[in-house]
């Protein structure tokens, strides 16, 4: 067996209506004041409002920075840490989906008071040092993981984006309450249901750390996201459903926090970058392209996955077979759930193609892990597929 090293959050609530009572679980800690961090969409429908509430209950300040865009760009990083800096905050809490999340990482390490960093130091991966404050991640989508994870991305021009990776960002508390996703439209439930389930796909074809634990994680992601998607979709109020695909969100982060995801999302950062198209539906339009493309070289690993995801499907024949109807099976999947399924549909230039094929040469930290590699032309053919 190859060494490998697990990493994941410290401490996981599983509770419906835990945000209920996030006050209380931050006095627990021994915390003073916090500041809570969300976007304007949660401000707006005030499904922070209990957890907010539960704050006066235990007598403790909550300073909300509510202005976190999808895709953040550096400026909103710098003005949260400024304010959390000046509210002398003792912990961060991400209320939100994956960009809130991913904004408090980094603002509970760069707020600390001892802290001699800036945001462009810590790109890249295990570039931040030293302390941070504690953090607590409660996320309101089921697809990014990213309260598991020890991943944060900035876009930080128009058009590009950096990551920051470090064992620091993995929180001391992620709280899943499924509560807070009742109200999510079907066709965000879809997108987020499928980037979650492009994680543990990708977390298990992994091509340089894959290890058993990653693997038990994303299978069961896997089968808990298959099982509940459509009814999460076309039934929103079911909690079973909504804790279900919560559940296997995170399962499918703690696989590719610790067996990195691959080309899908090489692929897919470019069609957010330039087209602000949301992550988890630009992972579903390359997803099955890039399975496709893969084919070759993962098959004995898709013929694994094709019962999983589709255990009601009578698969045979060779490894290539199976692996090939998993993906036809992937595809009506997407399309039952009316997500878009065309990269014209998005209104993205056939003429344009190139461009985003250069751009995703540049996601050399995601093609490594890619079971296949993956060139140039290989990228401008996988979006001529997708097209």
């Amino acid at each position: 067996m190859q060494a490998f090293t697990f990493s994941t959050s410290q401490r996981i609530i599983c509770e419906s209506g835990a945000a209920s009572r996030l006050g209380e679980i931050c006095k627990q800690e021994g915390l003073q004041s916090v500041m809570l961090i969300t976007d304007p969409g949660i401000s707006r429908l005030g499904l922070h409002q209990k957890a907010l509430d539960s704050f006066i209950k235990v007598d403790m300040p909550v300073h909300v920075y509510g202005e976190v865009q999808a895709d953040p760009p550096e400026s909103v990083v710098t003005e949260a840490v400024n304010m959390a800096k000046e509210a002398k905050v003792d912990a961060i809490i991400g209320f939100g989906g994956g960009s809130s999340m991913d904004v408090a990482k980094i603002v509970a390490l760069l707020a600390h008071p001892v802290c001699a960093q800036s945001l462009t130091d810590i790109y890249g991966l295990n570039n931040a040092h030293g302390k941070r404050l504690p953090l607590i991640q409660l996320p309101t989508t089921a697809g990014t993981g990213s309260e598991v994870t020890q991943v944060a991305i900035v876009t930080t021009g128009k058009t590009t984006k950096m990551g920051a990776v470090t064992p620091i960002f993995l929180p001391d508390i992620a709280i899943l309450d499924c509560e807070l996703t009742l109200g999510l439209p079907p066709h965000v439930t879809a997108a987020t249901g499928i980037d979650a389930m492009v994680h543990a796909i990708e977390a298990y074809t992994s091509k340089i750390k894959k290890n058993p634990m990653s693997d038990l994680m994303a299978k069961e992601a896997l089968r808990l996201i298959a099982r509940h998607i459509k009814t999460a979709v076309h039934v929103g109020n079911d909690k079973k459903a909504r804790e279900a695909m919560l559940l296997g969100s995170m399962f499918a982060g703690q696989a590719f926090a610790n067996a990195p995801v691959a080309a899908v999302h090489a692929l897919a950062y470019p069609l957010g970058g330039h087209f602000h198209i949301p992550h988890g539906l630009s992972n579903a339009l390359v997803l099955p392209h890039v399975m496709r493309f893969n084919l070759q070289n993962a098959a004995t690993r898709y013929a694994e996955l094709a019962p999983i995801i589709f255990p009601d499907e009578v698969l045979s024949g060779t490894d290539i077979e199976i692996g090939g109807q998993l993906i036809k099976n992937i595809e009506a999947l997407i399309a039952d759930l009316k997500l878009p399924t065309q990269l014209k549909e998005m209104g993205i230039p056939e003429s344009f193609l190139s461009k985003l094929a250069d751009d995703a040469m540049l996601q050399t930290r995601l093609l490594l892990n890619n079971p296949r590699d993956v060139n140039r032309d290989d990228a401008l053919k996988i979006y001529q597929a997708a097209y």
